[in-house]
This record gives structure tokens, C-alpha cells and sequence, in this order.
């Protein structure tokens, strides 16, 4: 059963040299994120940003009572972007799974995510 669903878009340019702003930095992104973002453009930092964002949102929130570094996106070796949640964000929901889709053009990255509670009826 889904139990929540999010999405937001950015402007890319928001984020240029941003990468050079370690509160910034500190403040967003894990360390796994901001390693994973050494070798990226702008527009991965823009759409790892919205793809916290929807997940906010998807968990019904928005970022009340955690940071935006407590919802992580990692990518798998297939370059599949997941979610792990962290401290209060964890504690924000019962759930068994986030999916995520990131996309971007050169203006703007957007992100869908879906929260889904296995058991409860499926999706």
C-alpha cells in the first residue's frame, strides 16, 4: 500500500558553488554523498538535494524536526538511487520502502519518491 508520495523540482543554478561552501556541504550531504558528489556536475548535487526534498514530503513533514542530511541517497552499482533514512527522519515513519527517480535537464532536476508499506495491501 502506498503511503505517501512526494516530488519537487529545482533550479540548478541555485546550487552552483555551492560545492565550495562546506556549512553548505555539512548541513545537506553526508559524507557518502558529498564523496559521491566529488566527481559530479552541479546537476547531480541539484537533483540528490530534490530527491531529499520528496522524500520530506513523502514522509508528510517536509523537514520538520530533522535535517536534510538525515535522508540519504546512495546509489547502487546499477547507479539506482535508495534511500536510507537517519535519526529523527527514520523515526518519522514506519515504513518498509522509498523508491526514488531523479532526473534533470540542463535548467532543472526534479524528483518522484513513493513510500510503500509491504503487508498493508501491497502497491
Amino acid at each position: 500500500m502506498i503511503t505517501g508520495i512526494g516530488v519537487d523540482i529545482v533550479k540548478i543554478e541555485r546550487f552552483a558553488g555551492k560545492n565550495h561552501s562546506r556549512r553548505f556541504m555539512w548541513r545537506i550531504f553526508t559524507p557518502q554523498e558529498q564523496e559521491y558528489l566529488k566527481n559530479k556536475g552541479v546537476q547531480s548535487m541539484a537533483g540528490l538535494f530534490s530527491a531529499k526534498e520528496a522524500v520530506a514530503k513523502a514522509l508528510g513533514t517536509g523537514f520538520k524536526g530533522f535535517w536534510p542530511r538525515d535522508i540519504e541517497i546512495i546509489h547502487d552499482d546499477f547507479g539506482r538511487p535508495q534511500v536510507v533514512l537517519h535519526g529523527a527522519a527514520r523515526t518519522a515513519s514506519v515504513l518498509s520502502q522509498i523508491c526514488v527517480s531523479i532526473s534533470h535537464n540542463d535548467t532543472d532536476a526534479v524528483a518522484f519518491a513513493v513510500i510503500s508499506c509491504e503487508g498493508l495491501g501491497g502497491v
